[in-house]
């Protein structure tokens, strides 16, 4: 059973893709950044547990179906798994905005479905990745430690600045890798950026 503090979690569009404010409806949209792929294999090859969060509202308004999304996330898969990593699990919301359901961010519900799926008691000490305040939100109800990263609306979050207190800022889901894995093996986090 992984433990809870050896636990990423990840927002996808945004932080393990490039997003669209017109979705990503194909397999063609989905375009992965590869620093991404590679930071997901870098943490399974270590010993870490990565797992995935995604609203995708996208379901909701009729873009695409659930077989897409199936279709683009057996092709993370494939891309991780050829980088030497793994997903644990992907949990997603197929809802829209108005729709009141549990499990859409900054709702914690897919963050539970990613507890129950893992088997742990609590999420407390994970980590949670995202670019945009309601990954972070969704997060902390949890125990989770927030991080945003700068790519997708990454940037636009942070020059708000609202709600971020006590989250790390990296310019990507690389350089927030590169930073765990040195802090773990006991090097100083210079690299780090918390927002003040």
């Amino acid at each position: 059973m992984p433990a809870a503090e050896r636990l990423v979690i990840l927002d996808r569009d945004g932080v393990i893709n490039q997003d669209s404010d017109e979705y990503v409806k194909s397999l063609e949209e989905w375009i992965p950044f590869p620093t991404a792929i590679e930071a997901i294999a870098r943490l399974t090859r270590d010993g870490w547990t990565v797992a995935v969060a995604t609203n995708q509202s996208g379901i909701a308004r009729g873009y695409y179906g659930v077989e897409m999304l199936e279709a683009i996330h057996v092709r993370l898969r494939e891309l991780v798994q050829e980088a030497g990593g793994e997903i644990a699990h992907i949990a997603h919301c197929p809802h829209g905005p108005g729709d009141g359901c549990a499990c859409r961010k900054p709702s914690p519900g897919l963050l539970e479905e990613i507890r129950e799926a893992l088997a742990l008691d609590s999420l407390e000490g994970s980590w949670m990745v995202g670019d945009s305040l309601r990954d972070l939100q969704a997060g902390e109800p949890m125990g989770c430690r927030p991080v945003l990263v700068r790519t997708g609306k990454g940037r636009r979050t942070e020059e708000k600045g609202e709600g971020l207190e006590g989250a790390m800022i990296f310019d990507d889901l690389a350089a927030f890798v590169e930073w765990l894995l040195a802090r773990e093996g006991g090097a100083n986090d210079a690299q780090a950026s918390p927002f003040r």
